[in-house]
């Protein structure tokens, strides 16, 4: 019985590489997601939204050392946070006169709603813990988007999705 399960763990693992997927390990939860579809999406829009920014000087998630050295036990925590965040507050947000455009936003919006009820199993099993570091991390990111108006700060988030992929793929 043994060797069935590693053999069908195996063929999953396989399967998710063959579809493009990549395995991530955000402390004690693993979520598969295709980063690809998700960095082809945002490419494809990416100067169109940022081009839309027309404040420079202020940044939602690179405040200094908004994501990095964020411990590994906490990184679940922090990863459930940005989601919501993303499809609570960024996501509805971000609309445009380029129906291309809002497609992109709806694909990227759908991977990361799917990626987000992938995660909530981990979150629910209280395997995601959030200590002092995460929690005031992701209250600084709060802080920074709640210094724009509303649809300024879901655009700048969107901007910045760069700056989180970049993070994730790091933390692997």
């Amino acid at each position: 019985m043994k060797g069935s399960h590693v053999f069908l763990f195996s063929t999953m693992c396989w399967s998710m590489l063959a579809n493009g997927n990549k395995l991530f390990h955000f402390g004690p939860c693993r979520i598969s997601m295709s980063m690809n579809e998700i960095r082809a999406g945002f490419a494809a829009i990416k100067d169109n939204i940022q081009g839309r920014d027309p404040i420079r000087t202020v940044s939602i998630l690179s405040h200094p050392h908004s994501l990095h050295k964020i411990k590994s036990s906490e990184k679940c925590c922090i990863i459930h946070h940005l989601f919501n965040f993303y499809v609570d507050k960024v996501f509805k947000y971000c609309t445009t006169e380029d129906s291309y455009v809002n497609r992109k936003i709806s694909s990227i919006a759908n991977s990361f709603l799917s990626i987000k009820r992938n995660l909530a199993p981990c979150h629910n099993q209280n395997m995601c813990k959030c200590g002092q570091e995460s929690t005031e991390k992701f209250k600084q990111i709060l802080t920074n988007y709640r210094g724009l108006n509303v649809t300024s700060a879901a655009m700048k988030s969107l901007g910045e999705l760069d700056i989180l992929l970049d993070w994730m793929e790091k933390s692997r």
